[in-house]
């Protein structure tokens, strides 16, 4: 069983930057991807962005230019967000799938608790 420990989640005032940590603890898969999904009050979820273990990224639109997914070790992501937008404020979830992404995903195996991001204007 993978388990992921998400951090990193805090309140910002517009513009300013938080950066978001998840490790894949048990995870044991040369080919994976792990991402990032963010879900407001009464919003659906939505995929925000993926790193697969090739190196391929995806990012949503909504966050290209300002957010930055990178890895730190084999089962650690992290998520730089930088340029913040109260439109950002969410609950993010961090995901792990035991295979590659290969872009857009949602099909993913094993899931964070979640992170609180909250921007204000």
């Amino acid at each position: 069983q993978v388990q992921l420990v998400e951090s990193g989640g805090g309140s910002v005032q517009a513009g300013g930057s938080l950066t978001l940590s998840c490790t894949a603890f048990g995870a044991t898969y040369s080919y994976h991807c792990t991402g990032w999904f963010r879900q407001a009050p009464g919003r659906e979820r939505e995929a925000v962005a993926n790193l697969d273990s090739d190196g391929r990224i995806y990012y949503t639109d909504s966050v290209k230019g300002r957010f930055t997914i990178s890895n730190d070790g084999m089962y650690t992501i992290n998520l730089q967000m930088n340029s913040l937008k109260p439109e950002d404020s969410a609950m993010y979830y961090c995901a792990f799938r035991r295979f590659r992404c290969g872009g857009y995903q949602t099909d993913f195996d094993d899931w964070g608790r979640g992170t609180q991001v909250t921007v204000s204007s």
